[in-house]
């Protein structure tokens, strides 16, 4: 094949400082150039999973990444390192399947910000319980995710027994992408399994101990769904699509989610933006809207607190961007001294 054809290829999988890309319909291997590279125009730009690169190919050996392409949708999470630019997870999606298990894995406040960072990454998103066929009743979760996210579509879906998965039908169909978010444990790749028809992950259980899930996907990986997906119950959907799984996130903290915070939380921003002061508190001040709606019990003090502690996650995700930015730019200044 010519050369020509591999100046552009797709991230299908992430393995720390190397990336599995593709080419057209050819398989190859790449690595980053130089890191002052990538942070010479932006800070988020280190390529992740669903990007679109242009690469310098290499046909004996790994190519080189050298840029990556706008991106239509991703999602972003805080870097715990200090001084590090925050994580883009995965990247040109269409749907975001946020995915709980129906046991102590599931948790509002969780959902809350696993919705917050779905709207914020400028896709669709689905919730989709997993499990049900070990669970007797699902309505109390239903009714508790109608209060904070009423019209967005909820599945309930087993991956043993394909009950639930043909429902979902429209989102496997070719063109799309879907990326799976939720903690480890909770059916992820249980569910690639069974839509790819085999043992593409590794999976693992909850410990119904302390609810935690054990780490099963170490790394990000992109697969196309068959054209035809066959369900264990015998049922056939169209396929072709294609699937985003990621590793478990143990404890999610956002970053730059302003965006997202304001459709998640829209009662709590039209609250606030009743208060008699636009500088409120939400103290003692007088015609406080947000102190009333909690007295009268319209306001969950739980939902206010996932809202707060979310507010300044943000607030400090840019604090830190700001000091990232200024030591870039007087990276720059000291390299153009020096020329």
């Amino acid at each position: 094949m010519n050369q020509s054809n591999y100046e552009t290829a797709t991230v299908m999988a992430v393995h720390r400082e190397r990336y599995e890309l593709l080419a057209g319909n050819e398989k190859l291997y790449g690595r980053l150039k130089t890191a002052n590279f990538y942070h010479a125009n932006e800070i988020i730009a280190f390529p992740t999973v669903g990007d679109e690169v242009e690469i310098t190919y290499n046909e004996n050996g790994d190519s080189l990444i050298t840029e990556v392409r706008p991106r239509k949708s991703v999602f972003m999470r805080l870097n715990a390192t200090q001084g590090q630019s925050d994580l883009a997870v995965a990247a040109n999606f269409d749907f975001v399947f946020i995915t709980m298990s129906l046991n102590r894995d599931f948790h509002i406040s969780k959902l809350e910000r696993y919705l917050t960072v779905a709207w914020q990454s400028g896709a669709t998103p689905v919730i989709v319980l997993t499990k049900v066929d070990l669970c007797e009743d699902v309505s109390e979760y239903l009714q508790q995710i109608s209060r904070v996210a009423p019209g967005i579509d909820v599945f309930c879906i087993s991956s043993v027994t394909g009950e639930g998965i043909a429902e979902m039908a429209r989102f496997f169909e070719k063109g799309k992408t879907i990326v799976l978010l939720g903690s480890s444990g909770v059916g992820k790749s249980s569910l690639v399994n069974t839509l790819m028809g085999r043992n593409e992950m590794l999976t693992g259980d909850i410990r119904e101990a302390d609810a935690q899930g054990r780490h099963t996907t170490t790394y990000k990986q992109c697969m196309f769904l068959p054209e035809k997906i066959t369900l264990p119950d015998g049922t056939v959907l169209s396929g072709g699509g294609r699937i985003i799984d990621t590793p478990g996130i143990r404890r999610l903290v956002v970053s730059d989610v302003e965006q997202g915070l304001q459709i998640s939380f829209e009662e709590i921003e039209e609250l606030i933006s009743r208060c008699r002061f636009s500088d409120c508190s939400h103290g003692n001040e007088p015609g406080c809207a947000i102190r009333a709606a909690l007295e009268n019990g319209t306001l969950s003090p739980k939902r206010w607190k996932t809202y707060r502690d979310m507010l300044r996650e943000e607030v400090f995700s840019k604090e830190r961007k700001q000091i990232m930015m200024k030591k870039i730019g007087r990276a720059r200044r000291d390299m153009s001294r020096k020329r």
